[in-house]
């Protein structure tokens, strides 16, 4: 690290990079620690292009260069070139309907602090509010931080203004980032909660190296989040990777009068409605999964066509995408524990038999995890600029 660096305490500065150097520095971010030889090759480099470029990154400290390791056959030192997670921290929030989800991390989206605290009120200047009161409690304990990123269910346009947020009663645009860098004094983004979680699988989690990508989650709404050549898919008006409303085989029918929609048979609720139909009483929706697993009838059945309805859903989004994995997740993940074999062979029989087999992988995240993902799309914002989604 340059004699700069050192006296500062903070390596190089993102926004300064130029766009061979960003490629360069946001490959180490990702894969790294990464070998000279090795970085070259990923980025379609010569040796001479990567060291000319690799050296005022490291000069700057924004990258540094790993324990030396001797190569097999030259025996020559490979020095790896990775970045200093610990240089930057940044806070994520995800915002429920009831709660807020806080995490700080470091420049990798690794958490190493995590707050919850109940949501007071729905309005607009109520949620500010309230984020700022924690964002205010993570920096006086936790230092410093680079950005802040926000995670919410609802429509958000160009990672600034939320368009709609049905879960907090907003009909009306609310130009969160806007308010919220006011308020804290953080450069901010605002992302759709789904699509936030995908960039962190694609950027630091299972998806990380895959080029293409899928994030299906189900629970109080069903969302997917989508990642194609590398980048995230946002659509035209921030509503990319909507599948809530996507026609199932199915007689229900949705709040929005939509037969045999994806929410209307795979939402926690609509579930919950179901059972406590047949049994004549209200349940919950973990009652549900504990009389599916005891056979009860009602329950098994409701569970059983969500798990079919699920598969049928993932088979046409491999069909039109081609994922290398989808990820299933959502706090309504706990029926495919009990349906798994009615998603596989609604998979299996939805899917265009000519293609490959679709990889599927079940995660349970917990909330926490929800806010990780925004701070993920801080990271991603410090290192490729705000409207830059990737």
């Amino acid at each position: 690290m340059s004699s700069a660096a050192e006296e500062t305490g903070v390596a190089g500065d993102w926004t300064s990079l130029d766009g061979s150097q960003q490629r360069v520095a946001v490959e180490v971010l990702r894969h790294g620690p990464l070998p000279r030889a090795e970085l070259a090759r990923r980025l379609g480099l010569s040796p001479g292009s990567l060291t000319r470029l690799a050296r005022p990154l490291v000069d700057s400290g924004l990258l540094v260069e790993g324990t030396s390791d001797v190569h097999a056959r030259t025996g020559r030192p490979s020095l790896p070139l990775d970045v200093r997670p610990s240089s930057r921290r940044f806070i994520g929030v995800k915002i429920t309907g009831d709660a807020l989800f806080a995490v700080v991390t470091d420049l990798r989206a690794a958490v190493v602090a995590e707050h919850e605290t109940p949501l007071p009120g729905r309005a607009p200047a109520t949620v500010v509010d309230a984020v700022a009161g924690v964002v205010a409690r993570l920096r006086e304990e936790h230092g410093e931080m680079a950005g802040l990123g926000i995670g919410i269910g609802g429509r958000v346009a160009e990672r600034r203004d939320v368009t709609s947020a049905p879960f907090l009663g907003w009909q009306d645009t609310v130009p969160l980032a806007q308010r919220l860098l006011a308020a804290t004094g953080l450069p901010t983004v605002v992302e759709n909660d789904v699509r936030a979680l995908t960039v962190a699988e694609h950027w630091f989690g299972a998806g990380r190296g895959l080029h293409s990508l899928a994030v299906v989650t189900i629970g109080v709404g069903v969302g997917c989040g989508i990642v194609v050549h590398d980048r995230l898919v946002e659509g035209a008006h921030g509503a990319g990777g909507s599948v809530g409303h996507r026609s199932l085989p199915g007689w229900a029918i949705c709040a929005e009068g939509h037969r045999g929609c994806a929410t209307a048979v795979l939402a926690s609720g609509a579930i919950t409605a179901a059972v406590g139909q047949a049994l004549g009483r209200p349940v919950t929706y973990d009652e549900v999964l504990e009389l599916a697993r005891a056979g009860q009838p009602a329950a098994r059945r409701a569970v059983t066509d969500a798990g079919r309805a699920l598969g049928l859903l993932v088979a046409g989004i491999a069909d039109l995408v081609d994922p290398e994995l989808v990820i299933l997740t959502g706090d309504g993940i706990g029926a495919v524990e009990i349906a798994r074999g009615e998603l596989d062979a609604a998979l299996q029989e939805s899917q265009d038999p000519m293609g490959p087999p679709v990889r599927v992988d079940v995660r349970p995240f917990p909330f926490t995890e929800w806010a990780r993902g925004a701070a993920a799309v801080a990271v991603q914002a410090h290192v490729l600029g705000p409207a830059a989604p990737a």
